[in-house]
């Protein structure tokens, strides 16, 4: 039996549960751990790190809340290093939203400035391969709106798309967060294919304007764009604000 390589040294004195979660993490940063990597066991990394199961158990609990591992169940489980960070920040940024009762209107501004210098980082730094992507999200959001249905999650991902194409991971990370926040307003308004067909509509000539490298023109548009999808979501937060008056 092949002895396995040891890659985690014992916790000297005392320590916490964090610390051996900080240990774990320090090696994702580094490299050292990569995504999709199995972890020892309970028992291993107890072993390994010099402290009880117990204390392994809440660190690796710690980690998977934080979105670094995911643990899965069964004999042949374990954890597994798997980034969901990005999905832990968009929950936690719409828990913000919702305790600090941001206003749509609030939300549309900051959504207008921020998509705004996106969009133009895009025009300067967009890859062929970026408008392949583009163009293949709005291609499947017309082929379900062709057949009666709402392409709502394609529509979203429109705008992850454009900040990945940006090149920049910090707008990927905030666009990533506000469409959570818009995700969440139209899954509970449920948009029609009418309303979802005038949005691609939007996204495709948006593309188009990327393509051909028209800045002020897909400026204007996604202006426009996002200023429509402001006033179609207004009627609802109002009748829900009337609803929590009552």
């Amino acid at each position: 039996m092949n002895k396995q390589k040891t890659i985690f040294d014992p916790i000297k004195r005392t320590r916490t549960f964090e610390d051996v979660s900080d240990k774990i993490k320090q090696l994702i940063f580094d490299d050292v751990l990569k995504p999709g990597e199995k972890l020892p066991s309970e028992a291993q990394l107890a072993q390994q790190f010099g402290v009880g199961r117990q204390t392994v158990r809440e660190a690796l609990r710690l980690l998977e809340i934080s979105g670094f591992i995911t643990i899965h169940r069964g004999g042949s489980g374990g954890p597994i290093i798997k980034d969901t960070i990005l999905n832990r920040i968009s929950d936690l940024f719409l828990d913000a939203f919702r305790i600090k009762k941001v206003t749509l209107a609030e939300l549309t501004v900051a959504r207008l400035e921020i998509e705004k210098v996106v969009l133009n980082y895009v025009i300067d730094n967009v890859e062929e391969s970026d408008i392949i992507s583009l163009q293949k999200n709005v291609a499947e959001a017309r082929k379900k709106i062709d057949n009666k249905i709402v392409a709502t999650e394609e529509n979203i991902q429109f705008h992850t798309l454009l900040a990945q194409a940006s090149r920049n991971h910090v707008f990927f990370i905030v666009v990533e967060s506000i469409m959570a926040i818009v995700g969440d307003f139209l899954s509970r308004i449920g948009p029609d294919v009418k309303t979802s067909d005038n949005v691609v509509s939007y996204h495709e000539d948006i593309v188009k304007a990327i393509a051909e490298k028209k800045r002020t023109k897909a400026i204007n548009l996604l202006e426009q764009h996002l200023l429509e999808v402001r006033n179609r979501l207004k009627p609802f937060v109002n009748q829900k604000k009337e609803s929590n008056s009552k």
